[in-house]
């Protein structure tokens, strides 16, 4: 049963990326997309990729590119400009950007996301996405 499911899936995701082209080399969601049991907590498991990845100099770190993702701006950031949809979670920006829905894809020049945050950012929003 788990041959046919990872095949069927395998499938589905090949003729999604056929149909739909190419925004980026490699594209995230396929990639990194696993299932979170638990909950995500937006300071220990966010915040820290945010640090290591994104709120550095010229990116979007204070004085950046919107959202400002430092360690003490990041949550009022990403929830007053509007990055972060709770009633349809797939469709919040800043997910759309991590899968490479939405160009330019995030994290800029990296082929790959760090520590799976496509399935971690996507698990929080649609946990309601709290400042936990």
């Amino acid at each position: 049963m788990k041959k046919i499911a990872i095949t069927t899936l395998a499938l589905g995701v090949l003729s999604v990326a056929l149909i739909t082209g190419c925004q980026k080399d490699t594209t995230l969601y396929i990639r990194n997309e696993v299932a979170v049991s638990g909950t995500v907590s937006f300071k220990k498991d966010l915040v820290p990729i945010f640090t290591a990845n994104c709120a550095l100099s010229g990116c979007h770190a204070s004085g950046g590119h919107k959202p400002d993702l430092s360690s003490d701006k990041a949550y009022n950031s990403l929830k007053s400009g509007k990055f972060v949809d709770t009633t349809t979670a797939a469709s919040s920006i800043i997910y759309e950007r991590l899968t490479g829905k939405l160009s330019p894809a995030m994290p800029m020049g990296k082929a790959t996301n760090p520590s799976n945050i496509n399935s971690l950012i996507l698990a929080w929003i649609k946990q309601g996405a709290k400042n936990n």
